[in-house]
């Protein structure tokens, strides 16, 4: 990334600023590369068209602009137009606020940042950081939980002063910074008074960590409130099934059907939601013994289209995870029984 940048940037005054350049002396692998220039616009499009990346405006209000590219990784060109100090006074925190020449040359840290990294101190650059955008309140957070640094006391200061502010950006924002925060980030964000105004609480927090699943930590800490976020359809679907789920009355195999058919692909993860970890051996082996093939489908049925169908296929698929129905034949015969009272209920 830095070698095409340079390359299109000849002669040009460009400037590696913020994470690459904290990231590259704390000797962390470079994901994303940040450049200010003069033309952020024109340098964004001929990286694009470069390294075959997609470009798009990243803020209207400021200029800046980012290139995505196919791993993942990002470029974002943003606007020097008074000069790399100027830009450096605008950043977050001291160790975000240096700068090397793209070029090469010598370094402009004119913040501290670097003793700050050296001490793992995380120090706003003003005391305006969180009124000019109060996600840097949750930035603060997720750089402590990331890097392991200690916000300095006068930022923890300001964090708590401006607490109020976390729920001003977007939505969208909001979940972005919230993804990427661990067990101990959420209970930094309680500490600093940060986490009840978003929605969220620690009622369930020795159940933070029970799962791999990334938004197991979401339904955790903001339970029903979790609507109140941007967040995908599917996302929704897992939450409603971890928030609805019941545990099995026991380790039979008719009940751990029913736990299954209200909570799968999620029941390991619905079991330790809902505290019930003991069934997961079970439901394991359940997973594994599932039959390739269902005994019956639909259209062998005789009987009307219609919900009646679907419900007495549930009934005959519970019936063969608890063993009273092994063959076709069983299955029929249970539905030449039960299809009159099926219709009735329906």
């Amino acid at each position: 990334m830095h070698e095409l940048a340079q390359e299109l940037l000849a002669g040009e005054e460009a400037w590696i600023v913020g994470g690459a350049v904290r990231d590259r002396l704390l000797g962390r692998e470079l994901v994303d590369l940040d450049i200010a220039c003069r033309e952020p616009k024109r340098a964004a499009r001929a990286y694009a068209r470069s390294s075959g990346g997609a470009p798009f405006p990243l803020s209207e209000r400021h200029g800046a602009w980012r290139v995505a590219l196919e791993d993942g990784r990002t470029v974002d060109f943003t606007p020097l137009p008074d000069g790399i100090e100027t830009d450096l006074a605008s950043r977050d925190f001291t160790i975000n606020a240096l700068a090397s020449p793209l070029h090469g040359g010598e370094p402009v840290d004119p913040f501290g940042g670097s003793a700050d990294l050296e001490a793992g101190v995380l120090r706003a650059v003003s005391e305006t950081i969180f009124e000019d955008d109060p996600l840097r309140l949750l930035r603060a957070v997720r750089l402590e939980d990331e890097l392991g640094f200690r916000l300095d006391p006068e930022t923890e200061r300001l964090v708590r002063a401006n607490a109020h502010l976390v729920t001003a950006p977007a939505g969208e924002r909001i979940l972005v910074e919230l993804r990427r925060f661990s067990p101990d980030g959420f209970l930094r964000l309680d500490e600093l008074g940060l986490l009840a105004p978003l929605g969220g609480t620690l009622g369930r927090q020795k159940r933070l960590d029970a799962c791999d699943h990334p938004d197991y930590p979401l339904v955790v800490v903001f339970d029903e409130n979790l609507r109140r976020l941007p967040v995908s359809n599917e996302t929704r679907r897992f939450a409603r099934t971890l928030l609805t789920a019941k545990p099995p009355a026991d380790d039979s195999d008719r009940e751990l059907h029913r736990l299954r058919r209200a909570t799968e692909p999620w029941s390991l993860e619905a079991l330790e939601f809902i505290g019930a970890s003991a069934f997961r051996d079970a439901v394991i082996a359940a997973r594994q013994n599932d039959p390739a093939e269902p005994l019956l489908r639909g259209d062998e049925l005789d009987l009307p289209a219609g919900p009646e169908i679907g419900r007495l296929l549930e009934e005959i698929a519970e019936e063969r995870a608890a063993g009273t129905i092994t063959t076709r034949e069983e299955a029929l015969e249970y539905a030449r029984r039960n299809a009159r009272t099926v219709l009735e209920d329906s």
